[in-house]
């Protein structure tokens, strides 16, 4: 069976066939367009297009797949968790967000809602903080996998018209001299995960100019196969500055490099389970 038929149009674009299709051909095409999306998520998709009676694009497919990647809609933080005390609809609500609203502190200019938060600092100024992790793409490549994750929150203060003036970072990993007849297949060495993600961290942060002013460093036997790359950023703003006003019409500019193979399916990436096949 054809899954994939090309439109007729100037550019390369390709309709993807999911109309009565089986389980597991919901997912070979998952995998096949490195979206990410688990079975539910599948045939969710597929039910939408169903009822709206044609087929998606493998640019909608990409869409989605991003929009609702781990990455980018935490859906660890947004699920149910369940623990010995019962279950936790949404650490995120439970925890995180309720304290903040419960609290609702005036000096709180922008939380939860853009690329960085933003609070008070002086009666013309305010400071923006961002972190996030980089785990999964430092586990396989770790070089370019914290050097992005550290990019990553240089960019968001720069996106809430902050100018970005010190990194931070909290670094996990397994034992230096961790045995090698112990590393679970296709895991890389801690030591060589450790100089590949100190050195990208450094190589983007310095070539910024913006110094690395704190952080922490753990090692320990959990983290041999999970590594863990927590990032950070503070930038400083006139409170004036924050203006968000965006309004249907306006225009939007992507300035820039083209997007590198690094770049490609980069969220999508942090919903998939790790495995030896991961680095192909």
């Amino acid at each position: 069976m054809t899954y994939y038929v090309k439109r007729d149009v100037p550019f390369e674009l390709n309709e993807i066939n999911l109309k009565n299709i089986s389980d597991n051909e919901l997912i070979q095409i998952s995998n096949e367009l490195g979206i990410g999306l688990n079975l539910t998520e599948m045939r969710l998709v597929q039910n939408y297009f169903s009822k709206k009676g044609r087929n998606p694009t493998d640019v909608e497919l990409q869409t989605i797949g991003q929009t609702w990647s781990e990455h980018c809609y935490h859906k660890t933080f947004k699920g149910e968790i369940t623990t010995v005390e019962g279950k936790i609809s949404s650490l995120f609500k439970t925890y995180v967000a309720k304290v903040t609203k419960e609290l609702n502190p005036s000096w709180c200019i922008s939380v939860f809602e853009d690329n960085a938060g933003i609070i008070e600092f002086d009666k013309n100024f305010a400071i923006a903080a961002k972190v996030e992790t980089h785990n999964h793409p430092s586990a396989i490549e770790p070089f370019g996998g914290a050097a992005t994750g550290t990019g990553g929150v240089i960019r968001d203060i720069l996106a809430v018209w902050a100018d970005p003036i010190a990194c931070t970072d909290v670094l996990c990993f397994g034992p230096l001299d961790y045995d090698y007849d112990k590393l679970p297949l296709g895991t890389k060495h801690p030591k060589y995960v450790y100089r590949g993600v100190i050195s990208g961290i450094g190589a983007y942060g310095n070539n910024m100019g913006i110094p690395t002013v704190n952080g922490a460093i753990n090692f320990d036997e959990s983290y041999v196969g999970n590594v863990v790359v927590y990032c950070g950023c503070v930038g400083i703003l006139p409170k004036n500055k924050f203006v968000k006003n965006t309004r249907a019409g306006d225009i939007a500019l992507l300035v820039g490099g083209e997007t590198g193979r690094d770049g490609i399916h980069g969220v999508t990436f942090a919903s998939a389970e790790l495995t030896k096949e991961s680095e192909e």
